[in-house]
């Protein structure tokens, strides 16, 4: 079978492995840089703290204020203290909130971005950038805010509890599963996409029932890694417009929006990427019906399952329907208000996914 597709390799460094955070004054002095800001959440200051005494004199500060969804004022207070320290560049310690705030000094200062992630989000292989203004999340793609280099230590992960390694991870698994029907999908994609929610599916079990297990933590941040990876390769589609909707308006969780959204938007495209599905049934240990088997992931690590754990109102609903679908993203079905609502009243409810009706003209519709 002939292929056509284009692949663009996105230019980073990956250092991995038990201990690696000892090599992180290298990964500095490599980029050349002199005075570093050191960017964690208020949750993670110890680690952010631990990561400054490990740089030294190369660590100008360290601000733990970072926060979901980036909004603009916490970005704007980083951007300021980035200039008045004089700091040459930043290293984000943490999940999303910490390298996103770091892709927001990039954006607007140009600061060089070291990641050492500490959760399985995955942004930190991606050069989208997201802030929040006025309940309202931004998003957008530029290559200065791709970090230039990011650290993975697994020993940085053992302090994460069971509950966010779950979400975390399931977080993970949503950037590889919208990745295999993304309009610019490529078979690099796809075996990076199999693989690591392959990797995350076998991990996170066994990270719930034993946070100390270190093969397990590196085998789960191996796998954000990749799912990452494919989140910076490819398009978005409703999953993440839907998350990016919930978490901006609402102030939703991120990671737990991700878990809860994660089986039922798969299910509304299932039957419009068969592709995908294969795919996906191969990493979920050949299950029949991916969108079940994660939902029924998620019940077994605990993790939350329904809209309504996170504080959303049914009367809601609506209004995030009409968010969502008035700039939609590419997806591989078209989608409507009227589908919207029903996705996310299953969500809501914390019903199992299921698959709806496909209108007639649907591209890559099944019969």
């Amino acid at each position: 079978m002939s292929r056509a597709f284009a692949y663009q390799a996105l230019p980073m460094r990956v250092v991995f492995g038990v201990g690696m955070l000892a090599k992180l004054p290298d990964e500095v002095d490599r980029l050349d840089l002199r005075r570093v800001l050191v960017l964690c959440s208020p949750e993670q200051e110890a680690v952010g703290r631990l990561v400054a005494d490990v740089l030294g004199d190369q660590a100008a500060g360290v601000l733990a204020e970072a926060r979901m969804h980036v909004p603009v004022e916490v970005a704007d207070r980083a951007r300021e203290l980035a200039a008045e320290l004089r700091a040459d560049g930043c290293v984000a310690v943490g999940g999303g909130s910490a390298v996103g705030l770091g892709k927001a000094i990039a954006l607007k200062h140009g600061l060089p971005l070291i990641a050492v992630p500490t959760t399985y989000a995955g942004s930190e292989m991606t050069p989208v950038w997201g802030l929040t203004e006025n309940g309202v999340k931004l998003t957008g793609r530029d290559d200065r805010v791709l970090p230039r280099s990011v650290v993975y230590d697994p020993e940085l992960t053992l302090t994460l509890p069971a509950g966010l390694s779950a979400t975390s991870g399931m977080n993970a698994m949503a950037h590889a599963v919208e990745g295999l029907y993304a309009p610019d999908a490529t078979p690099v994609v796809s075996l990076l996409a199999e693989e690591g929610v392959r990797a995350l599916a076998a991990a996170l079990p066994r990270i719930v029932t034993d946070g100390t297990d270190i093969d397990a933590r590196a085998e789960a941040q191996y796998g954000a890694w990749l799912c990452g990876s494919v989140l910076g390769a490819t398009s978005m589609s409703l999953h993440h417009k839907l998350c990016h909707t919930l978490g901006g308006t609402l102030d939703l969780p991120h990671a737990q929006t991700h878990t809860v959204i994660l089986p039922h938007a798969l299910a509304y495209n299932a039957g419009a990427a068969q592709p995908a599905i294969a795919a996906l049934s191969r990493a979920l240990d050949a299950s029949p019906d991916p969108p079940r088997a994660l939902w029924e992931l998620a019940g077994r690590l605990g993790a939350p399952r329904s809209l309504r754990e996170l504080g959303m109102s049914p009367q809601d609903i609506p209004r995030m329907a009409e968010l969502a679908t008035a700039n939609p993203y590419s997806n591989p079905r078209p989608v409507t208000a009227q589908g919207v609502e029903a996705l996310l009243l299953a969500a809501w409810a914390g019903e199992p996914p299921t698959r709806g009706p496909l209108p007639p003209d649907t591209p890559g519709r099944l019969e």
